[in-house]
């Protein structure tokens, strides 16, 4: 029981690590919450018009969430590790030291999907590119990656693993609610476009 809090604070504790907002910060921008939608990812970063601190931050939110359980799988391997990717998912969507406003989770939902199970991780860059090629829209892409995501995990015999990252696709879902509104009004930015 022990293992698993400690491991499920690890995981949020290395999610929550704000690497848009500090990258931006270090560059001298503006202030990352002030701009767009106001939250710490990738995309929003990229607003600043700074795509290197976009690219780089992509990577950081998506490697803290594969370090997170890889770390924990290294010691605990199991329900533990899945609790990690849990942690680390919820920390970067809700860090407790920005008021819980955190980013959508993309980034560091694929990067502990690869920790946990790199087969669905390719499967959801393959849907991501497919989607992303028709759409051309970046929260299409994640939002349809992500809802596949389960059903590849139980597909491979993983079931807890779907369970963990069916609720984290769900979650996800609802951070992107806007993008949904406007996926279906037909105004959501392409790829490219700020």
């Amino acid at each position: 029981m022990l293992q698993s809090v400690f491991a499920f604070l690890f995981g949020y504790a290395c999610g929550a690590i704000p690497f848009g907002l500090i990258l931006t910060r270090a560059a001298g921008t503006q202030d990352l919450r002030a701009i767009g939608s106001g939250n710490i990812g990738a995309t929003n970063v990229l607003r600043t018009g700074r795509t290197d601190l976009a690219a780089l931050t992509l990577l950081l939110d998506l490697l803290k969430g594969t370090a997170a359980v890889l770390i924990v799988a290294y010691f605990a391997p199991g329900t533990p590790m899945l609790l990690a990717a849990l942690g680390a998912f919820l920390g970067h969507l809700f860090p407790a030291w920005l008021k819980f406003r955190g980013g959508k989770g993309v980034a560091t939902f694929l990067g502990c999907l690869l920790a946990g199970a790199w087969q669905a991780a390719l499967a959801f860059g393959i849907v991501w590119l497919a989607v992303a090629f028709v759409t051309r829209t970046s929260s299409a892409a994640a939002l349809a990656a992500s809802a596949l995501t389960p059903i590849v995990l139980v597909l491979m015999g993983r079931s807890d693993t779907a369970l963990v990252f069916g609720l984290m696709a769900f979650l996800l879902w609802v951070k992107h609610r806007a993008n949904i509104s406007r996926l279906a009004a037909g105004t959501e930015p392409q790829i490219g476009m700020r």
